[in-house]
């Protein structure tokens, strides 16, 4: 279970990520294409092409948890839209898209 509050930061990434990166290939994505510190305690958020997986990268001092959920039937229907690669989100947001 990921533990959000109102004060967590949240960024979601607004393209499809290819699932075949794991922890590390995601810790390379955040840090050189979206030029963000993925040990900053932010959350990041991505989503596979088909819209049926989401993971949650995050650092909590001491590692890294990589979160995933697939859903077993369906798609993910809300997913932000921006003109930036990433979008800050709310925890409840976040938690909404989860529960889907």
């Amino acid at each position: 279970m990921i533990h959000l509050t109102e004060r967590t930061r949240i960024l979601v990434a607004i393209l499809p990520v290819d699932f075949r990166r794991q922890i590390n290939g995601l810790i390379t994505l955040c840090k050189h294409h979206y030029l963000k510190d993925p040990r900053c305690g932010t959350y990041y958020v991505f989503i596979n092409r088909s819209k049926t997986m989401i993971r949650v990268l995050h650092h909590d001092g001491s590692g890294y948890w990589l979160a995933t959920k697939r859903l077993s039937r369906g798609k993910y229907e809300f997913w932000p839209s921006s003109k930036e690669p990433m979008t800050e989100l709310s925890a409840e947001k976040l938690m909404k898209i989860l529960k889907q």
